[in-house]
């Protein structure tokens, strides 16, 4: 049985998207179990207007307090120890039976939390976040890191390239993904002596496949399967891309509604529209894996829907079904110029 704990409270549609996201969960797995932390009353409720209650698969752990985005992490999670979040982190570190944790709440707590709480795979020197896009041809990117790391070094990246090829392939069945590193140009000898650097470290990796530099505008390309990056440039392109992608929606939508023979000619074409706009909503790709944490966790996007907590669910469960974490680690053994 995979048990996972998830936070029901915190991100923009909690509870119901939490609740809903985990009952449809459950359905999809018999050998799926949850726990849901949050204010017991409110989650009954909750449960109750949908047809369900507490079962050998599904029990509640009261936690009173909600984390908020705008909190202070380091205080947020110290202060606020009867937390959703603070209670998910503290079932995931000391319950053995407890494999992974789903939260949409705030991003700063949660990789507090994490790290000081939870702690590290053996061998890995931060863990990172890795999102998923989808790519022109059909397919799809990992962009690790995406936010955890503002400042790395080489090796960092080297770890990285390493947790995400085997997220990849064990989760998404991607066989010998293709590496690259994020940077200003495509020769090996651009970009700034990190970068200079962790090409050359990535290079010699053994057990990647790495495939050079790539150029922000090439993500979404399908030539590539993962990219590595410090985080803070990796939460830029995730967010931009993310964000051109809605613009671009918006603009189309508009300039359909300008003119009485657009509208004509978009019946025609409504199918080919819905199609577009389900290909580029990020919810339906799930959070990120917060790669290297000891145990399991997935971080969704504040605004998840009840399809999105859904999607973070099976992410989770899939690297439980997988054994993912220990693969990381049996990798990270094979790497011998890591200094922790």
């Amino acid at each position: 049985m995979v048990k996972i704990v998830l936070d029901c409270f915190g991100g923009d549609k909690s509870p119901g998207a939490n609740i809903a996201g985990a009952l449809s969960a459950l359905q999809k797995h018999d050998d799926l179990a949850m726990i849901l932390t949050g204010d017991e009353t409110v989650i009954r409720e909750e449960l109750a207007r949908s047809g369900a209650s507490e079962s050998e698969r599904l029990c509640i752990v009261h936690a009173p307090e909600i984390i908020g985005c705008n909190e202070k992490p380091t205080d947020a999670i110290r202060l606020k120890k009867e937390s959703s979040m603070m209670k998910a982190v503290q079932l995931l570190r000391k319950d053995d039976t407890v494999s992974g944790m789903v939260s949409i709440g705030s991003t700063g707590a949660l990789v507090c939390a994490a790290v000081l709480r939870v702690g590290r795979l053996r061998g890995v020197c931060r863990p990172a976040f890795c999102p998923i896009l989808p790519t022109m041809n059909g397919g799809i990117v990992g962009i690790c890191d995406s936010g955890a790391n503002v400042e790395c070094h080489p090796e960092y990246l080297q770890q990285f390239a390493v947790m995400g090829s085997r997220y990849l392939e064990n989760v998404y069945g991607v066989e010998n993904p293709r590496v690259a590193l994020l940077n200003v140009g495509a020769e090996a000898e651009k970009g700034d002596t990190l970068h200079i650097e962790a090409y050359s470290v990535l290079a010699s990796t053994d057990g990647i496949r790495f495939v050079g530099n790539m150029e922000g505008r090439d993500l979404l390309s399908g030539e590539y399967d993962l990219v590595v990056c410090d985080g803070f440039s990796g939460n830029v392109l995730v967010k931009t891309t993310e964000g051109t992608a809605l613009e671009l929606l918006k603009k189309i939508k508009t300039d359909i509604y300008s003119s009485g023979l657009y509208k004509f000619g978009a019946l025609f074409m409504k199918k080919m529209f819905e199609h577009e706009k389900e290909f580029m909503n990020y919810q339906n790709y799930g959070g990120s894996v917060m790669l290297g944490s000891a145990k399991t966790i997935v971080k969704g996007h504040g605004s998840s829907n009840a399809k999105a907590v859904s999607v973070c669910i099976e992410q989770a469960y899939k690297m439980e079904k997988s054994r993912l974490c220990e693969k990381i680690e049996e990798d990270l053994e094979k790497i011998t110029n890591i200094e922790m």
